[in-house]
């Protein structure tokens, strides 16, 4: 068992570095094409979501039929719609960094907490711990809001990345039950592509769906199809079979220090001492997550043999 969840959190680890790069690429694509945040979301999830049916369709993999599986697909589909919205509308109101560490920073706290209550995991000192440890990471790596952006911005944004953070909660707690015959490629590329089905309209109807097509524009959406949204979310699904919830959401904060990584590297965004003490933290607890979580379980083995 110990070795199946650390082949889970293998995959949570890739999806978390691909995810890293999924909101600067975003902010990128929307800046050059002048594409509004539904308008990126829709070509994200369609681009990343029919990659992988044809996929399935060059291997000649079946349809997904049944009714729990087409019940998950809906579901899953109408959370990431909620999610890459609301995602990509707080990028473009307060930023890629702000943006992406409160909405994958919320979530782990939303889903530890959905465990509790639901009864599926009893949160101990040390997953307590982690989490607290976590969350001030985050808190050191935001810092202070700029004097650039007015208190009715940061509000907007900060309320667009809590529901994003609801959204990727509800994605993570559903995924963590699969349905048998149903494999993360299936999930991913048909619920994606729904998603994407969701958005246009709604993106065609308020900022428009056309852009100018040049090399850099065509790169750019393929560049966040393909990484962070076919391969990234494939992977998740996949850790997901093997993993806690908990430990899923956990292992996403790995893409706020990806993606600050590239801000700093790319954007020129400035980290802090504050900044660095606060990934320093974050890189400590999910490091030691895995392992509070072996000795958690091991504690309760030898405690339910004696």
């Amino acid at each position: 068992m110990l070795h199946r969840n650390t082949s889970g959190v293998g995959f949570l680890v890739v999806a978390g570095v691909l995810w890293g790069t999924g909101g600067l690429t975003g902010s990128l694509l929307a800046h050059h094409t002048g594409l509004g945040p539904l308008a990126v979301a829709a070509y994200r999830l369609g681009g990343g979501g029919l990659l992988l049916v044809a996929v399935r369709t060059a291997t000649r993999r079946p349809v997904p039929r049944g009714r729990d599986a087409r019940t998950r697909i809906a579901i899953v589909g109408g959370l990431a719609a909620l999610f890459q919205a609301t995602y990509f509308a707080a990028v473009q109101t307060v930023g890629v960094s702000v943006a992406t560490l409160l909405t994958i920073g919320a979530s782990p706290v939303l889903v530890l907490t959905a465990e509790a209550a639901t009864g599926r995991r009893r949160i101990g000192p040390g997953a307590a711990g982690i989490a607290t440890l976590a969350v001030a990471g985050l808190a050191l790596l935001v810092g202070v809001p700029d004097g650039t952006r007015n208190l009715t911005a940061l509000l907007a944004g900060g309320g667009f990345a809590l529901v994003a953070a609801a959204g990727f909660a509800a994605m993570t707690l559903i995924q963590a039950r699969p349905v048998p015959g149903l494999d993360e490629i299936a999930t991913t590329g048909w619920s994606f592509t729904l998603g994407a089905a969701l958005l246009a309209p709604i993106a065609a109807a308020t900022t428009g769906l056309r852009f100018t097509v040049d090399p850099a524009g065509l790169g750019l959406a393929a560049a966040i199809a393909v990484g962070p949204t076919a391969l990234g979310y494939a992977a998740y699904f996949r850790g997901l079979r093997t993993a806690p919830a908990g430990t899923a959401s956990l292992m996403a904060l790995l893409e706020p220090l990806i993606g600050t990584a590239l801000a700093a590297i790319v954007l020129g965004d400035r980290l802090g001492p504050a900044g660095l003490a606060g990934a320093a933290l974050l890189v400590v607890a999910l490091v030691l997550e895995p392992r509070v979580r072996a000795g958690g379980r091991h504690a309760v083995s030898v405690s339910s043999d004696g």
